[in-house]
């Protein structure tokens, strides 16, 4: 709407007021005082807070989506990159934003003088017009760019702030312009031609993209290695999907994991399918074993197929000297975390029978129904793609995908060198 249609909205909305004070004057009451009443009421509302919400109920529903079809590893990414260093440049150069105190849980309809600087932090990072003003009350506007700013940042978008809202918020602007300083060098390293169709994993966003034609096709949330067992930044390319897949444990987890269950329970390994083998594959029973030795015998240790194995559906290889790969896992709620730093290493990929399909979309006879009746037969099937995918694990804790959409995460491995930025 421009500013002509909105003086004529606000005369015809002062002439409808007075209209109505007018046909109240036949009953005696008085028009001049009823008008200036209901005006008043409204002029000295607080700035923009308390009753613009009732006319923009909208601005909650409508927040600014974060999300492209941009491949985070594209020149695309670099440039806008560039133009949010000089936005950060700017605001640091001004001064920076306020600190938001963070004792209370806000959300929709609170009033708080703390939400006034909470305005003010959204205004100066982008999230909020300075239109909106700096009202007490957390209205519809403050709705909105709260669930912009925490999509921005990696975290649950529904408009509450709580801790790690209140963290994401108090982050300096010189240590965010940083950020995007040390991320702009990954970004320039990986901005080259990276195939016509690939993968990308983004260890501290916990996220997987699948790209086509420099489009992203597919978004997967994954789970990546804990800090104390990380996840490695590779390249390589995708060459296999076994569907309904045996499961090796490596000597790492043998160690640190099978070992003190086995003391435990002596029953762990047969209640969760696993078999050991020696050398010459020959089967031996767990109960010949001794579980309190110093050193984990040296057998195989191999989960068999099956809704409780450790990779559950599917399995993605892919050469590497790490041993890693990507895969389905049987704990689907763990998806639903905010921080999903649980695996050992390898990355689970929610929605996983849909990278699947994406991968093999060019090998003949398999399609999402063929694949779908391999897995319910339990038979482990090794399928070799038609052409290799190339998969990009990378390490990337800030971006921009879309002009003044400036994505964050936490530094989960510590490798930005910036305290403040650390997985608290």
């Amino acid at each position: 709407m421009n500013r002509t249609n909105k003086r004529i909205s606000r005369r015809a909305f002062l002439g409808s007021v007075a209209g109505a004070g007018a046909g109240l004057v036949a009953t005696g009451a008085s028009a001049q005082t009823i008008t200036q009443t209901t005006i008043e009421s409204i002029i000295n509302s607080p700035r923009r807070g308390s009753w613009d919400d009732q006319f923009d109920a909208q601005a909650s529903r409508n927040a600014e989506k974060v999300s492209s079809k941009v491949p985070m590893l594209s020149p695309e990414t670099v440039s806008n990159v560039e133009v949010a260093i000089g936005t950060y440049q700017d605001i640091v150069f001004r001064g920076g934003w306020p600190v938001v105190p963070s004792s209370k849980k806000l959300r929709l309809g609170a009033s708080d003088p703390s939400v006034s600087v909470l305005r003010q932090r959204l205004i100066a990072s982008g999230d909020m017009a300075r239109s909106a003003g700096t009202s007490p009350a957390f209205d519809s506007y403050v709705d909105g760019a709260v669930k912009r700013f925490q999509a921005r940042h990696g975290l649950p978008a529904d408009g509450v702030l709580g801790r790690h809202s209140y963290a994401a918020l108090n982050v300096s602007a010189a240590v965010r312009l940083g950020q995007l300083e040390t991320n702009l060098i990954r970004l320039r390293s990986m901005s080259g031609f990276l195939g016509e169709r690939y993968v990308v994993v983004n260890i501290p966003a916990a996220h997987i993209e699948a790209v086509d034609g420099q489009r992203v096709s597919l978004r997967h949330t994954a789970i990546v290695g804990k800090i104390s067992r990380q996840t490695p930044i590779l390249n390589s390319k995708i060459h296999e999907v076994i569907l309904n897949p045996y499961w090796t444990a490596p000597r790492s987890i043998i160690e640190k994991d099978i070992m003190p269950l086995m003391r435990k329970d002596p029953t762990y390994l047969t209640r969760n399918a696993i078999r050991l083998f020696d050398g010459r594959g020959n089967e031996v029973p767990p109960e010949t074993i001794d579980w309190n030795a110093a050193e984990a015998p040296k057998l195989m240790f191999r989960q068999d197929p099956g809704k409780i194995n450790a990779m559950s559906s599917t399995k993605i290889n892919f050469h590497n000297p790490h041993a890693v790969y990507m895969h389905d896992t049987p704990q689907q709620s763990l998806f639903g975390k905010l921080l999903r730093f649980e695996s050992s290493g390898c990355v689970r990929v929610e929605n996983v029978r849909d990278l699947s399909t994406w991968l093999l979309r060019d090998t003949v006879g398999w399609d999402r129904q063929s694949m779908e009746q391999v897995i319910a037969s339990g038979v482990s099937t090794p399928i070799e793609l038609a052409e290799p995918v190339p998969v990009y694990f990378t390490y990337v804790t800030a971006w921009s995908t879309s002009d003044g959409v400036v994505q964050f995460r936490d530094d989960i491995y510590r490798r930005d060198g910036v305290e403040e930025l650390a997985l608290q």
